[in-house]
């Protein structure tokens, strides 16, 4: 086990109750929490079952950066009972143009050795101002701020040894793509990334921020980074140097593993179509056409990332074959280029100014153009994600995006012919939190009518007669099972929005999953979905798993089940079980029959799980499976979910 680490530091000042020992269940008490409008209305739903009069940590944030089009009444509505629930549970809001969460909250909020769970898979951003910040689905922060502790296996920690400095160019981006192509983004489940070495010091916050945001991209619990002279520096152009602690690990620490990453070999890469660790060297790729330009998201829209793209557009004009969008992080960002005239730089180049918001990351809007490559500063580029089917984004960094966008095809910026530009972080930041919002006021929560309730499940059942309704390959994401995009305005009525589960599995001329699973659910028998390597990989919806079970789904088995869907499966009073043995897999097909006798019984830490598989010509099979359940995991599951206990 690792030693004398930042993580094992942290942990320990908030060790509630549990093992110490690799893998084991740990109980952690939350210090912050986050929410953003997508996840946060079911979250704050949850915290109103409960009956809770008030969150019981040290500050929690509602923030509102994801559905902002408002193409109808729907993304609005939640708007509102967003920003009365948080004024009644003494929760502080963020209401829309005031910056993506997780870019606000490293600003204003982050504190070195604090912990922080948020419903969203990118919340280990604020790892790079040294918090412990884990992503999570909403019901575990409504938990949190119930003042629940929060329960992880306890962490394998990878530790990340940084030397030498980044070349011009060459950028922080760049240092979490290369560690994707090492790691990839499975296999990684129960572990945190903790960086260390001489290199750490040549790096800022943001760009540390960079690199522990698209850290989720890897399947770790979190990335952090330790608190040191950089980390203060921030913090006092923030106005913040009271919130300033030093940490780092022991000169002696120990980690699981280590990886040396040298920063002065470090050069421009990119993921390609469609998984972010599909890494290639943007040398490789030269000369490729490409139609559209994004910059922004919560990986690279920070003062620094977007005063070099200001710098280096200065004077020129963006690729006529190119349409070329940005969206600054957060508003303060936004004023501060505003008021230093780089915003003016970006306009006359040709650039389109978007919200600070999330926006294209998720699908809302800018959507590429049929057979047309999107190059992309974001974190993700699952297939479909950008709203365009058979879509082609590659993920990269400012420096790579801007050389592209002004030569209108794939070009290693060091070859471009520009200097690069000399980015000075300001001393003091614009310092305007007027938008936030503090809690108080009547207390009178608005609900419309598309405000709807979380639904409850049924106690598990001791013989549990199962039909696969779907089988699925390797590394299906939460964006297939739940789609965002234009769907996600549905997101706070589940009836509505459980239509399109695995929408992109549906084929013509048959019945929709939704479909199938409805009918195998009252028919009076258990849905189950079969996935293999990886599944519910990428974002923290727990709609991933409300829908389902909405639909009648009891059990989901795959050779592998990532770290923040299994722990929804499992809120949601979903069993989720992994093949002992793999080749069983194949075995199975959908509208098989899989029964579970005894499966209450069944259930117990460590010990297998097994159906009996009958094929549509009637021959039978044992199957034998694995979980990694702790007493309390099957204790939730018993009742059927979190909000029956």
């Amino acid at each position: 086990m690792a030693r004398g680490t930042v993580v094992q530091k942290i942990i320990e000042a908030h060790f509630v109750e549990g093992s110490r020992e690799t893998g084991k269940p740990v109980a952690i008490r939350i210090d912050q929490t986050l929410t953003q409008d997508a996840t946060g209305t079911m979250a704050y739903l949850e915290l109103e079952a409960m009956n809770v009069p008030g969150v019981k940590t040290e500050l929690s944030v509602s923030y509102v950066d994801h559905n902002m089009m408002q193409n109808g009444p729907e993304n609005r509505n939640d708007h509102l009972y967003l920003q009365s629930v948080a004024a009644a549970k003494g929760v502080r809001f963020s209401p829309p143009g005031n910056g993506i969460c997780h870019q606000v909250h490293l600003e204003r909020f982050g504190v070195p050795g604090k912990t922080l769970i948020g419903s969203d898979s990118h919340t280990p951003t604020g790892g790079g101002i040294g918090m412990m910040a884990i992503g999570a689905g909403g019901l575990d922060v409504a938990l949190a701020m119930a003042g629940k502790p929060f329960r992880i296996p306890y962490p394998k920690v990878i530790g990340v040894k940084l030397t030498g400095k980044l070349s011009p160019w060459c950028a922080a981006k760049d240092v979490i793509l290369k560690l994707l192509s090492i790691l990839t983004t499975k296999g990684n489940v129960g572990s945190v990334v903790e960086y260390f070495g001489p290199g750490v010091a040549t790096l800022t916050v943001p760009q540390r921020a960079t690199i522990t945001n698209m850290g989720a991209e890897l399947g770790v619990t979190t990335s952090l980074f330790p608190s040191d002279e950089s980390t203060r520096v921030f913090l006092k152009a923030q106005d913040r140097e009271k919130d300033f602690v030093p940490l780092a690990a022991d000169p002696d620490a120990e980690y699981d593993q280590v990886i040396e990453i040298r920063l002065d070999e470090i050069e421009p890469l990119a993921a390609c179509p469609s998984s972010p660790d599909n890494i290639k060297s943007v040398r490789e790729l030269a000369g490729t056409k490409v139609g559209q330009v994004l910059i922004g998201s919560c990986t690279n829209s920070s003062y620094r990332d977007l005063a070099m793209v200001a710098m280096t557009l200065k004077g020129r004009r963006v690729s006529e074959s190119v349409t070329l969008s940005i969206a600054p992080g957060s508003r303060q960002v936004l004023e501060m280029l505003a008021r230093n005239g780089m915003l003016a730089d970006i306009i006359a180049s040709g650039a389109r100014i978007l919200e600070t918001g999330c926006g294209p990351c998720i699908g809302q809007g800018q959507s590429p153009a049929d057979d047309t490559v999107s190059v992309r500063t974001f974190n993700r580029n699952f297939a479909g994600r950008t709203g365009t089917k058979g879509d082609q984004a590659y993920l990269v960094s400012p420096e790579t995006a801007v050389a592209i966008a002004l030569t209108g095809e794939f070009t290693d910026p060091r070859t471009a012919g520009i200097e690069y530009p000399n980015v000075v972080e300001p001393e003091v930041f614009e310092i305007n939190d007027n938008m936030i919002q503090l809690p108080g006021g009547s207390g009178e929560i608005v609900r419309k009518r598309t405000i709807g309730a979380p639904p409850v499940n049924q106690p598990l059942p001791d013989e549990l007669d199962g039909v696969v309704v779907i089988k699925v390959g390797d590394k299906i994401t939460t964006d297939h099972i739940m789609p965002a995009g234009i769907h996600l305005k549905h997101r706070s009525n589940i009836p509505v929005y459980a239509k399109v589960v695995f929408e992109c599995f549906n084929e013509a001329g048959r019945p929709t999953f939704a479909e199938r699973a409805s009918a195998v659910r009252d028919s009076g028998k258990a849905g189950i979905i079969v996935g293999r390597d990886s599944y519910g990989q990428g974002s923290s919806r727990e709609h991933a798993a409300i829908c389902p079970m909405y639909l009648g789904v009891k059990v989901v088995a795959a050779l592998a089940i990532e770290r923040i869907h299994s722990a929804n499966l499992v809120n949601f009073g979903i069993v989720p079980l992994v093949f002992a043995n793999p080749a069983d897999y194949d075995s199975i097909g959908e509208n098989d029959s899989l029964v579970f006798h005894s499966l209450r019984g069944q259930l117990r830490p460590g010990e297998p799980v097994r159906g009996e598989l009958t094929k549509a010509d009637g021959t039978k099979k044992e199957i034998v499976f694995n979980h990694r359940l702790s007493a309390e995991d099957i204790r939730i599951i018993l009742a059927g979910g979190m909000l029956n206990l």
